[in-house]
């Protein structure tokens, strides 16, 4: 019956378990790392402006760098009590909508994104974007209002148009027809 070897002395570390392992060096890792507590300095010379960890000149500016490190306070981005709060900005009339009926309207960059990536026209949008979804068009018309027409072939056949109408230089509506 063989018998179990015992720990080499060369590797003490094997007698640790994982999890003691593991931890000893997250500590030490955190025991070692400074960030934010070393100064920066900014200098201005004849090359532009550089950083550095020591003073490089005369005309050196310690900078202040806050403390990115985890942890901290959940109540360390509350106002200070000592300070004025500041009145309530004042009410503004609500407009109505009958006032400003125009197509154009604010599509965030994610959203306008996603719409370019599947070739979507959405209302709201402009020429411009228009033709990073669905390029240039092929046939347009401006009377009785600015149209922009698409063809959409299946199997080289004419499947389908689109009709993009603009108003305001903004997307009023977009029609999908079959020939």
């Amino acid at each position: 019956m063989p018998a179990t070897a015992p720990a080499r002395a060369d590797r003490p570390w094997r007698r640790l378990s994982r999890a003691v392992r593991v931890g000893s060096l997250v500590t030490a890792g955190l025991l070692c790392s400074s960030a934010g507590a070393e100064p920066v300095y900014r200098c201005d010379n004849g090359n532009g402006v550089t950083f550095a960890d020591q003073p490089c000149g005369d005309d050196a500016t310690r900078i202040q760098v806050p403390d990115n490190r985890l942890g901290g306070r959940l109540d360390s981005n509350l106002p200070r009590d000592d300070v004025e709060p500041k009145p309530p900005p004042e009410a503004t009339p609500p407009v109505p909508d009958s006032v400003d009926d125009s197509p154009c309207r604010y599509i965030n960059s994610t959203q306008l994104r996603t719409y370019l990536a599947r070739n979507q026209v959405v209302r709201g949008m402009t020429r411009e974007q228009v033709r990073k979804a669905f390029g240039p068009p092929p046939e347009t018309h401006s009377v009785p209002q600015e149209a922009w027409v698409y063809h959409t072939d299946y199997y080289g056949r004419l499947y389908e148009l689109t009709f993009v109408y603009f108003r305001d230089g903004c997307v009023d509506s977009v029609q999908y027809r079959k020939p």
